[in-house]
Order: C-alpha cells, then sequence, then structure tokens
C-alpha cells in the first residue's frame, strides 16, 4: 500500500493514504464513501469544526459570488447543506441536490427545524438530474466538483439547467497546487519555507483518509475516506468552454490578515501558494 507526503483539502491530516489506485471510481463509489461519511461530517461541519470553509473557503465565494436575491439557484454538491441554507438566506430560491442520500437526510432535517424554502434531492450533478431545461438562473457549487468523476458531464448538465444569461460559480481545491504529491518544504527550526506541487498530470482516481483536527479534541473526531480525481487546470478550463460556457473571472484567492489572525497556519496560503480556485461563467445563448 503505497503513501504519499502531501495535504488534505483542509490541511488538517499529514498523510494521505492511497487505499485504493485505481482509475475507474465510480459514482456509486463517491455516494458510498460520502453515505458513511455522512453523520460524523454533519456533525464535525455544524460544530464549527471545518476552520477552512467557516475563515476562508465560504467567505472568499460568497465575496465571489454575484447578487442571487430573487433567483432560482441550484446548488450543485450540496451535502449536509449549511452552505446551502446561506444561499437561501441571501434571498434565493435554492434547490439543492447530492448523490448521497444520508447527507441529503441531514440537510432535509436542518431544513424541518428551520425551513428557508430550499428543496432537497438525491441526484448526481454528473447526470440528468431531473430537471427541465432552463429551470434555472444560477448553478453554485462549494469545494464538491473535484470531488465527482466526471467534470465535463457536470458542465454539460450546468448549461442545460440554465436559462440564457444564467451562470455557473464554483470553488475548487487549487488543482495546480493541490497536487497528489504536494509537500510542505520546512527549514532547520521547522519553519515552512516552500511548497512543493508535484505529480501534477497524474490522474490516477484514489481515496484519501483525512480528518479535521486542529484545535479539535481528537477524542471528537474520526477520519474520513474520499475519493480523489486529480485534474489539470486546463481540464476545468476546457471543461466549462466544450459545454457552451463564457468564462468571466477566475479568481485565486488568498486567505485575508483576519483569517490569518484567527487560524494562524492559513499564512502559508497567504505566501506560498493557492489553496482555492473559483470560476464564473456565463451561458450566452
Amino acid at each position: 500500500m503505497s503513501r504519499l507526503r502531501c495535504i488534505d483539502r483542509s490541511e488538517r491530516l499529514n498523510e494521505i493514504q492511497k487505499e485504493q489506485d485505481v482509475t475507474t471510481l465510480s459514482e456509486e463509489d463517491v455516494a458510498s464513501h460520502w453515505n458513511k461519511n455522512a453523520d460524523q461530517w454533519a456533525r464535525d461541519v455544524r460544530s464549527g469544526y471545518d476552520v477552512y470553509r467557516e475563515h476562508f473557503t465560504l467567505p472568499a465565494f460568497l465575496d465571489f459570488l454575484p447578487s442571487i436575491s430573487g433567483l432560482d439557484v441550484i446548488d450543485f454538491g450540496c451535502g449536509e447543506g449549511s452552505n446551502t441554507r446561506r444561499f437561501a438566506s441571501m434571498g434565493a430560491r435554492v434547490t439543492g441536490i447530492d448523490l448521497s442520500e444520508r447527507m441529503i437526510g441531514h440537510a432535509q432535517e436542518a431544513e424541518a427545524r428551520q425551513p428557508l424554502g430550499v428543496q432537497y434531492r438525491v441526484s448526481s450533478y454528473g447526470q440528468h438530474t431531473g430537471f427541465a431545461d432552463a429551470s434555472f438562473d444560477a448553478v453554485v457549487s462549494t469545494m464538491a466538483l473535484m470531488d465527482g468523476p466526471d467534470f465535463p458531464a457536470a458542465m454539460r448538465e450546468a448549461f442545460r439547467l440554465l436559462r440564457p444569461g444564467g451562470f455557473i460559480a464554483f470553488s475548487i481545491l487549487h488543482p495546480c497546487f493541490i497536487t497528489p504529491g504536494l509537500q510542505w518544504q520546512k527549514d532547520a527550526n521547522g519553519k515552512t519555507t516552500g511548497l512543493v506541487s508535484s505529480h501534477y498530470f497524474d490522474q490516477t482516481n484514489f481515496v484519501e483518509n483525512w480528518r479535521f483536527g486542529a484545535g479539535v479534541n481528537s477524542e471528537d473526531v474520526v477520519p474520513f475516506a474520499i475519493p480523489r480525481f486529480p485534474r489539470t487546470i486546463g481540464d476545468y478550463l476546457n471543461g466549462l468552454s466544450d459545454a457552451g460556457f463564457r468564462i468571466r473571472e477566475v479568481r485565486e484567492p488568498r486567505p485575508t490578515p483576519q483569517a490569518c489572525e484567527a487560524i494562524p497556519r492559513f499564512t502559508r496560503w497567504r505566501d506560498l501558494g493557492a489553496f482555492l480556485l473559483m470560476v464564473r461563467a456565463e451561458r450566452v445563448l
């Protein structure tokens, strides 16, 4: 069993373990893993353990997102619904889809406790979602599209679902820096001085083990097993273009000074490499 010195999406496990070394991880594999993760994931996220989401990735995305007030919006890969509910609180009429039945169950429970008008459906963003053509004004997705096996299919489905003039906006791990061979360089005193990004073109699917951890009682967290689908930046941008989208903005945000003060290790992503890639594209026709 091979091991990679790498970094997980939230920088909270020092070692990523390749449990599978295959090229054909399927949507069924993805759904199975996320169904197993769902209960602990929902608990951890709602307990504030995902400090990247709280202090960096979601605030950056909300700053990037155009106004969605009054729009019909679909959230691709909505998970347990925390971000989806934020979109609804911004005045949008929101539908969330996820291929994990248990994740959708947690999202529906939150909606029942505090209704915001969000509709949820168990569905894959990489296949026909069951909605009619031109049903939505916007497609959004936060840190989810890198976890599905068929990005071009997801973009074709997004294009089909959008009305002319509608847009897609998404955030993903930056494919140029969060690579299968990522390593931090340190000096003799243990200070992080650089970031090595390697195996960029290795698109072997694998399952990584990681967990929320920093500042959290280790007894309260357990590892997650997440299918991974490495891609190049060209795969993402060409997937949009090939589906018919016109790319309007690409942003690579850095953690704010306030975020770095709250979570000091964020300074590595401020100074040494990009953690996050955000893209907004428009359906013109």
